[in-house]
């Protein structure tokens, strides 16, 4: 259904709609043409990452992004994550800054963070892909319309899902949740030109637990392991 990267099945038939039309289609030629270039983030095989760790029934949590880290070795197809042996980014380092301030877990000794996503916590991005060194350079250009879908899907679920939304491209999709069934977490985005006004003291990691215990739904363990 799609030429680029791996779409999980069940992620695959929910946004269906969006994955066959022919806008999208026409959009898979842009990125494919971007790769052609380079080069771009994350691997082709792993633009999908955020959908192939979180299957669509199992999400509890979602962490919106912005857009894949954008040097080489870096994005992972997780927003925020990085493989074992990368430098942790700095926003990285801020979320886990902020981690300690609010449940006391020391910051890991690496950035990977897909022991989050398989406790059903979609680290997902505005926008999948990355030209390198170039930072947003794929917004408004297609992906917006897919994760904007996801979004929409999820709203939909039955039980209720905490969406943390930090910076504008993640808060833009506030719209698409009803807050009335779900939860919004939102601030600054954690990167050093935003974190201190705004995302340190916010405390998501907790707030999130205590609203998915609220809602009889076990709390994600944030620790991650070193």
């Amino acid at each position: 259904m799609t030429r680029l990267g791996k779409m999980p099945n069940d992620w695959a038939q929910v946004l269906a709609p969006v994955l066959s039309s022919e806008d999208f289609k026409n959009f898979e030629n842009y990125i494919i043409e971007a790769y052609q270039k380079g080069p771009v983030y994350p691997d082709p095989d792993n633009i999908y990452e955020a959908f192939a760790r979180t299957p669509f029934n199992q999400v509890k949590v979602v962490i919106l992004g912005q857009d894949p880290y954008h040097q080489p070795g870096q994005a992972q197809g997780l927003s925020f994550s990085v493989n074992k042996g990368v430098k942790i980014p700095p926003s990285l380092r801020n979320i886990y800054k902020e981690l300690e301030a609010d449940l006391a877990i020391p910051p890991a000794s690496h950035g990977d963070l897909r022991e989050w996503a398989d406790q059903g916590v979609l680290l997902l991005n505005a926008v999948l892909t990355v030209p390198d060194s170039s930072a947003n350079a794929h917004k408004g250009k297609g992906w917006e319309v897919l994760t904007d879908a996801a979004v929409s899907a999820l709203n939909q679920a039955p039980e209720p899902i905490v969406f943390i939304l930090w910076g504008n491209s993640a808060k833009a999709k506030a719209t698409l949740i009803d807050d009335r069934k779900h939860y919004i977490l939102s601030s600054v985005h954690p990167s050093p030109l935003s974190a201190s006004r705004g995302f340190f003291g916010t405390k998501p990691f907790s707030k999130a637990n205590e609203l998915l215990e609220k809602s009889g739904r076990t709390p994600i363990d944030w620790q991650v392991s070193s």
